[in-house]
């Protein structure tokens, strides 16, 4: 499911409009980041846990030229889904 099929479901089990759908996932959207910026997890009841994990600085290679290189650390978001929605995939 794409972000154009989220809203096109969201205004299909709601009494929403398209715009007004749109404007609810841009806003989760959102919310999501300032939340891990900020406070580094996201918890929503019955879903999951958005949190920001650390990867450190490690070695690489350059698939091209074979050349060892040095992957920077960075940031990247993982997600743990709750049992609710593990059963309900389930």
């Amino acid at each position: 499911m794409n972000k154009g099929q989220l809203i096109t479901a969201i205004v299909e089990k709601s009494d929403v409009t398209r715009k007004q759908a749109t404007d609810m996932v841009n806003a989760f959207a959102e919310a999501i980041s300032e939340g891990l910026s900020n406070d580094g997890s996201v918890a929503i009841a019955d879903f999951g846990t958005f949190r920001l994990a650390h990867r450190n600085e490690r070695p690489g290679r350059n698939p091209q030229t074979g050349e060892t290189i040095t992957i920077p650390a960075s940031k990247s978001v993982s997600f743990k889904p709750y049992q609710k929605l593990k059963d309900a995939v389930n």
